[in-house]
């Protein structure tokens, strides 16, 4: 579907590929030897964290990429020839400018008849998750991102292009200083980990009252809080299982997908921030969950629901309510649509397109096919409006 629809799309999902010196144009020099690219034998550049090589990103320099949508029969669990994300993805391609740079995006969004999206970066699954036992260098890897991310795209370029920031609540200080800095760079979301923070002496719920000064200044400032698909150091429960090693999102196994990580890490994510009343404290705060599906919405609302049935008295308010008035979601393009909309209402879903990547569609309005079940206002919500009100701080 590459007509134009008879609206103005914003797409809550698009990404980036950082090329190599997204993170060391800007990292501190006392870092070199503890986050790095080496060159192996072979040629082949690899990420080395703390002198030990990650295979969580495969090819971090995204030197060649799986091509938009060639994993999308697999996500709809349509891989009846039982082909590997290898031999899906087929021969892979050399990532455009456009895929890259923010300057050479805009012209690609008008082809695609995409008036605004979301951009977010592809490097930082690693970060936080890799780098959890310093938060010096956590903290500085982020800000090296985020500056270089400000210069390469910029944070609400010509109104259309809105690259994301990261942000790690591990050090508040640091937290907040970088929150200021966004600000003043025009970010208009940031994002965060679906996880617990990280902490030397174990992870930590974010609805903590300990967290409020972020909470509080995120509402001040009218921006909304991205919570984007990440290594949410849920391949722990992977290890308890199967004893392997690294968590490596793209190998195929039946057990670890049926452990359905992507769901838990939201799910338990969002209750945390309900359970701890952060909405109770911060009315205003809103959260989008961006590329972790909605498979995952109903069984908690109905959890809520039941742990409210439980102990009231443990809420300041209802927390079914409060998720329909402050979460939005972007549902994968192969969940089921219709039944979602018998639990959420459109004024509260996004479409977000996972484009480049291999897992969403070939092109960003294929999605529209996915709509069947709703009518046009609903569609105009879905794919325009809603991102539109969060991106111009609208509250309703």
């Amino acid at each position: 579907m590459n007509a134009p629809l008879p609206f103005k799309v914003y797409d809550a999902d698009n990404h980036f590929y950082e090329p190599e010196d997204a993170i060391f144009r800007h990292m501190p020099k006392k870092w070199a030897r503890d986050f790095r690219l080496i060159t192996e034998a072979n040629g082949r550049k690899r990420l080395a964290i703390n002198s030990v090589i990650s295979d969580y990103l495969p090819n971090p320099t995204f030197e060649r990429v799986a091509a938009p949508g060639t994993h999308l029969k697999y996500y709809r669990a349509e891989n009846k020839e039982g082909l590997s994300m290898r031999e899906l993805a087929g021969k892979p391609v050399a990532p455009p400018p456009s895929w890259r740079y923010g300057a050479d995006r805009l012209p690609l969004l008008d082809q695609q008849h995409v008036h605004a999206a979301l951009m977010f970066p592809t490097l930082f699954s690693v970060i936080e998750h890799g780098l959890s036992y310093n938060h010096e260098l956590m903290h500085d890897a982020v800000h090296a991102l985020n500056a270089w991310t400000a210069e390469e795209w910029g944070f609400a370029r010509e109104g259309r292009l809105f690259a994301v920031p990261v942000i790690s609540l591990a050090d508040m200080d640091r937290a907040l200083a970088e929150l200021e800095w966004l600000l003043k760079q025009g970010a208009r979301t940031v994002n965060l980990r679906p996880s617990p923070v990280p902490g030397y002496r174990g992870g930590r719920s974010m609805g903590l009252k300990d967290f409020d000064p972020f909470w509080a200044r995120v509402a001040e400032a009218k921006i909304f809080v991205s919570i984007h698909a990440s290594n949410s150091d849920y391949d722990h429960l992977i290890k308890m299982w199967t004893g392997g090693a690294e968590w490596l999102p793209f190998e195929s196994d039946p057990l670890v997908n049926c452990m359905r990580l992507i769901d838990r890490a939201i799910s338990d994510t969002i209750a945390a921030i309900i359970c701890g009343g952060v909405f109770d404290r911060h009315p205003d705060v809103r959260l989008v969950s961006v590329e972790n599906g909605a498979k995952w919405v109903a069984p908690l609302l109905d959890t809520l629901a039941y742990v409210y049935g439980q102990m009231p008295q443990k809420f300041k308010s209802d927390p079914v309510e409060a998720f329909h008035r402050n979460v939005f979601v972007a549902p994968f393009v192969e969940d089921d649509w219709a039944k979602l909309g018998t639990v959420m209402q459109t004024n509260r879903i996004l479409f977000g397109s996972d484009y480049p990547h291999p897992e969403g569609t070939e092109h960003p309005l294929d999605f529209i096919e996915e709509l069947t079940s709703y009518d046009m206002p609903a569609k105009e919500q879905i794919m325009s409006s809603n991102l539109k009100g969060l991106l111009e701080g609208v509250r309703n």
